[in-house]
């Protein structure tokens, strides 16, 4: 009964946390992070 529950609300964790990553309000910060190792001006010395 208890892995069940400990299953289930995993599961549903896992789907909020889907839907979380793929919404279109946190598409431009992550966008911004994907960006980051790549972003070469004078306040990020390599």
């Amino acid at each position: 009964m208890l892995s069940g529950i400990i299953t289930t609300t995993l599961l549903i964790l896992f789907v909020i946390g889907t839907v979380w990553v793929f919404s279109s309000k946190r598409r431009a910060a992550f966008d911004e992070a994907a960006r980051l190792a790549l972003d070469d001006s004078p306040e990020n010395p390599l």
